[in-house]
């Protein structure tokens, strides 16, 4: 089994690489569109192709760039989509939830590895949230979220067991709580 998929990661480390920092990105961009591609699996398989530092920049503005596009598209085309639903209360209870949360809370919120990212970016769509709000969060969001899951990619394993790992895990979320409290204190003036 282990064999098998060290095979498969070089095959599709070696089909990235052919193709250059480009199909990274878009690999990136494509998940934050479409749900159900693995963006842990892609964000990894950055980090293992492009090392550590390039890996998580191109994911980082794959993933940046991607949920702006879900989010305008969502902002686009929701209220079309919305009104088909029929308990339209339930809709704009969602709304009024995302309107409401603060700047920190929706940084934290991105930053999260386990939050449903494409939910978050529709959610924003829909809501009356400035998009300027929304792509600041981003860029301190996903940093830690992709910086977890290419630590997560390169070794479970030794990423669940190593202490030193999981600090450095909290400590970015942590970092991105931090700034994005003093972000939003400069958004506010």
């Amino acid at each position: 089994m282990q064999e098998w998929v060290d095979q498969a990661v070089e095959f599709l480390t070696g089909l990235l690489a052919s193709f250059g920092i480009f199909s990274g990105f878009f690999i990136i961009f494509l998940e934050s569109i479409i749900p159900i591609l693995p963006l842990g699996l892609f964000v990894s398989l950055n980090v293992i192709t492009f090392g550590s530092v390039l890996g998580t920049i191109i994911s980082w503005l794959g993933a940046i760039v991607g949920s702006m596009t879900s989010f305008f598209i969502s902002r686009k085309i929701g209220d079309h989509f919305t009104k088909k639903f029929k308990d339209k209360e339930k809709i704009e209870a969602f709304r009024k939830k995302i309107d409401k949360l603060s700047y920190p809370n929706l940084v934290l919120l991105i930053a999260v590895p386990f939050t449903p990212q494409f939910a978050v970016n529709i959610g924003a769509g829909l809501s009356k949230m400035d998009k300027k709000k929304f792509f600041a969060a981003l860029i301190i969001g996903k940093l830690p979220l992709v910086y977890f899951w290419g630590f997560i990619g390169k070794s479970l394993l030794e990423s669940i067991t190593d202490p030193a790992v999981i600090a450095q895990i909290l400590f970015m979320l942590l970092l991105a709580y931090l700034v994005s409290r003093i972000a939003n204190k400069f958004m506010k003036e």
